[in-house]
């Protein structure tokens, strides 16, 4: 029998290899088309959602997409845009706004298991403003970012109303003396004001309201949120959810009850 040359050896190899892809790749290919990655607006900040990608909902939400074998992509328009583009159909849904609002925009789906509670309140320079409530804020000038359902829905006759597209132009606002009163919700806004450097702001407790925050879908991707609501639900339970929490609540002093899993 003639010995195996050297350049045999390598055609065997290169056979293996050939063959093995052959093997491979199909099953690789098929998980790839299986995994979808979807579109949300995202109408938070930091410490929940940050432009690195690594605030408290950038992991959880992820997370949990990822159980459920889809991607996450997240993209910030202003909150009215958002909001009208996910009920369109131009994205594929938002990552937190609060229940109810599918009969609102009929398009939207509700992901049936909380991401988040949100504290809606009143932050101030002025040291004689105490005890929050909608009726205190009646004779006040008051900001809040436009496409904020909640304060739009409280605050229909309010005479002095200015809205703006941004934290940062509301909270720029209340710097400069325009408004006596930004409204923000509790987390968010403590981490703005310690990252713009402002002095003497402050919340007028206690908050105005709380509500549990979901995630909505557009309705062509209905049958992904039983699974992401799963996802969301094994992540509590695991502990993860009131970990990732806490470290990224922490460096901002702020308030830590939505870390609480119900």
């Amino acid at each position: 029998m003639r010995p195996w040359s050297q350049n045999s050896n390598i055609d065997i190899r290169k056979w293996l290899i050939s063959a093995i892809c052959a093997l491979v790749l199909p099953y690789s290919n098929a998980f790839a088309a299986e995994t979808q990655t979807l579109v949300l607006n995202d109408t938070n900040e930091a410490p929940f959602t940050t432009e690195a990608g690594d605030g408290f909902l950038d992991i959880i939400a992820r997370e949990a997409f990822h159980r459920a074998n889809l991607g996450l992509k997240l993209e910030q328009l202003p909150p009215e845009r958002g909001l009208l583009s996910a009920n369109n159909g131009l994205m594929d849904g938002d990552l937190s706004r609060i229940a109810g609002l599918e009969k609102v925009y009929p398009n939207l789906v509700r992901v049936p298991e909380k991401l988040v509670d949100w504290h809606f309140v009143a932050f101030t320079r002025k040291p004689d403003l105490h005890h929050a409530s909608w009726a205190m804020l009646q004779p006040l000038t008051i900001g809040y970012i436009k496409g904020w359902k909640i304060y739009e829905q409280n605050l229909k006759q309010h005479p002095q109303v200015i809205t703006v597209d941004s934290p940062e132009q509301l909270f720029a606002m209340l710097d400069k003396g325009r408004i006596d009163v930004a409204l923000y919700a509790r987390s968010m806004g403590q981490a703005l004001v310690q990252n713009m450097g402002m002095q003497n702001v402050r919340i007028i407790e206690p908050s105005l309201a709380e509500r549990e925050m979901y995630i909505y879908l557009h309705r062509k991707h209905a049958d992904k949120a039983p699974a992401i609501a799963a996802a969301l639900r094994d992540i509590k339970h695991e502990g993860l959810y009131t970990q990732v929490c806490h470290s990224k609540l922490a460096p901002y002093k702020a308030e830590t009850t939505q870390c609480r899993v119900k």
